[in-house]
C-alpha cells in the first residue's frame, strides 16, 4: 500500500472524528459533604457567616442545600475538625452549631501535617525558615516586651542545663525560635515557625544523632542562641535577623543526610 493511500485513509479518519465531534467521558463527582464545605465556605467568604454565627440546624440545611442529614453532619464533623465550626448540644439558645475563630492549634496542626507529608526539600525549608525567622527576629527586637523576653529566656536556661539529653535540647531550641515568633507578635508567624518546626523535629533529632561530637555542636548552637537573644534584647533588629540567618544555615550545614530523613 503506497504512502499516498495511507495519507489519505487518516485524513478520512480524521475528518469523520471531526464529524462527530468531540468525545466525552464521565468526570469524577465531588463528594456531597465537599459541596456542603463549599457552601458554608461560599457565605464565610461572602461575608453573611462570620465568628460566633450559627448555621442553621442539621434537618434545615439538609433541605436548603438539597442533600442528605448524612452529608451535612460528614460536612459539620470535617469543619469542626479543623476549627472553623464549633458545635454544642442540647437545647436552649446556647445550643447548635456555631462559626469559630480558628483556633492556632487547628492551624498548626494543619501547617505541620501538610510540611511533614509533601516532602518539601531541605532547601526550600530553609529558605522558609530564614525569611520568616528574619522577619520574628527583627519583630521582637522592636516590640518584646518582659514577659515575652523571659519566655525565651526559659528556653535558654533549659539548653544551659549540664548533661541536658539531645532530645530535651532540640525540643528546647524548636521553643526558643517559637518564642521568638511570639515575642514579634504576629500569631501568624508564630504559628507558621511552630509548624515547621514541629514537622522537623524527628528529621532534625534524627540528624542530630548521627553527629559525632553533639556536645560540641550543641555549644555551638548555644551560643549562637545567645547572640541572637543579646541583639533582641538591646533592640539591634537588623543584627538579630542577620544572626538568625547565619544561625540556621549552619545548623542545616552541619546536620548530615537531614534532607534524606
Amino acid at each position: 500500500m503506497s504512502d499516498d493511500t495511507n495519507d489519505f485513509r487518516l485524513e478520512q479518519t480524521g475528518s469523520a472524528a471531526a464529524a462527530a465531534g468531540p468525545e466525552w467521558k464521565p468526570v469524577t463527582r465531588a463528594s456531597t459533604y465537599e459541596l456542603v464545605i463549599d457552601a458554608v465556605e461560599e457565605q464565610i467568604m461572602a461575608g453573611t457567616l462570620g465568628v460566633g454565627d450559627p448555621l442553621p440546624a442539621e434537618r434545615d440545611l439538609a433541605m436548603k442545600l438539597g442533600v442528605s442529614r448524612a452529608s451535612v453532619r460528614e460536612a459539620l464533623r470535617v469543619l469542626e475538625s479543623l476549627g472553623v465550626v464549633r458545635s454544642s448540644g442540647g437545647s436552649g439558645r446556647g445550643a447548635g452549631t456555631f462559626i469559630a475563630a480558628m483556633p492556632s492549634a487547628a492551624l498548626t496542626r494543619f501547617l505541620r501535617l501538610h510540611v511533614a507529608l509533601t516532602n518539601f526539600s531541605i532547601d526550600d525549608v530553609t529558605e522558609t525558615r530564614i525569611q520568616l525567622e528574619r522577619s520574628s527576629a527583627i519583630l521582637a527586637a522592636t516590640r518584646a516586651d518582659k514577659d515575652s523576653l523571659a519566655a525565651i529566656n526559659a528556653q535558654l536556661a533549659m539548653m544551659d542545663t549540664p548533661g541536658i539529653s539531645l532530645e530535651t535540647f532540640n525540643d528546647a531550641d524548636t521553643a526558643f525560635h517559637v518564642a521568638i515568633a511570639q515575642a514579634a507578635g504576629n500569631q501568624l508567624f508564630s504559628d507558621l515557625t511552630g509548624a515547621i518546626r514541629t514537622s522537623l523535629r524527628k528529621s532534625i533529632f534524627s540528624s542530630f544523632s548521627r553527629v559525632d561530637d553533639q556536645q560540641a555542636l550543641m555549644a555551638k548552637l548555644q551560643s549562637q542562641h545567645h547572640g541572637i537573644m543579646d541583639a533582641i534584647t538591646a533592640g539591634r533588629a537588623e543584627d538579630a535577623a542577620a544572626l538568625t540567618e547565619e544561625h540556621i544555615r549552619f545548623a542545616a550545614s552541619r546536620l548530615p543526610g537531614l534532607s534524606d530523613t
